[in-house]
């Protein structure tokens, strides 16, 4: 078998491994589904009836921004898996097998990437139930799930290097959090940026959130395609560009 090979083999054993860990979890589990289907029931029918959105009811609006931010919220809980196994001394015990180094991140990332696409499936059947319709074929829609997993997977290595880097699973909650309110509330995920002061909507309009949720909406109900589109995409590479060598550095360089 080749490098490539072993590689890949040694990701898919650590991904089923984290997704048996989070299956067995039985809290973990409820928390982390019931959380975001509790969060948008309460956003839909407390802002709802305040908040304009053009021509749309405020579900049709606000539930391809929820799928974003499931992602982007569900993404900070690698930094606590990463910091929670280098404190009880699991990625030492990984260190010293004869397996690919870059398996133990990979595999964390992508069993995220998985648990992703559930949560994402999920939301679209909450919403479904409480009045959202798509307005869009389905290689449109395909577009716009896979868009959601792809945004969510670069965020995961940001959320890897962070839980790398402060190892401490205490530190870890609040600082994997930290970086993402900023990003999820100055956005147009809950409201148009249109109606938010000069000063914060500059930083909107450019905020990777703001960007794939603008994508995500318009593949879901039909509307025009913006820069947008091309804009989440290099978002999403550039992310990857600058945290996966960071995290791959940070770790291999682990004491």
């Amino acid at each position: 078998m080749s490098t490539l090979t072993f590689a890949v083999v040694d990701t898919i054993v650590i991904m089923r491994r984290n997704l048996l860990r989070f299956a067995r979890l039985p809290q973990l589990l409820i928390f982390s589904t019931v959380q975001p289907a509790i969060l948008l029931l309460l956003f839909n029918y407390v802002f709802g009836g305040a908040i304009t959105a053009g021509n749309y009811q405020y579900i049709q609006f606000l539930l391809p921004g929820f799928l974003v931010q499931t992602v982007v919220f569900g993404s900070t809980q690698a930094s606590v898996g990463m910091a929670e196994d280098l404190s009880k001394g699991i990625i030492d015990r990984f260190r010293s097998l004869p397996m690919a180094r870059l398996a133990i991140l990979s595999g964390r990332v992508t069993a995220d990437t998985v648990r992703y696409g559930v949560l994402i499936l999920l939301m679209i059947g909450v919403g479904s139930a409480i009045g959202f319709r798509f307005q869009n074929d389905f290689l449109s829609i395909f577009g716009a799930v896979l868009l959601c997993i792809l945004f969510g997977f670069s965020l995961s290595w940001i959320a890897v290097y962070i839980g790398i880097s402060v190892k401490s699973v205490e530190t870890a909650s609040v600082a994997g959090f930290i970086w993402v309110f900023p990003l999820v509330f100055a956005s147009s995920l809950y409201v148009p940026i249109e109606t938010m002061p000069t000063w914060l909507r500059i930083f909107a309009e450019v905020n990777p959130v703001t960007v794939t949720v603008n994508t995500v909406r318009a593949l879901c109900l039909g509307s025009p395609l913006d820069a947008s589109w091309w804009q989440s995409l290099v978002w999403i590479c550039g992310l990857m560009l600058v945290f996966l060598p960071l995290a791959v550095i940070r770790y291999r360089n682990l004491k």
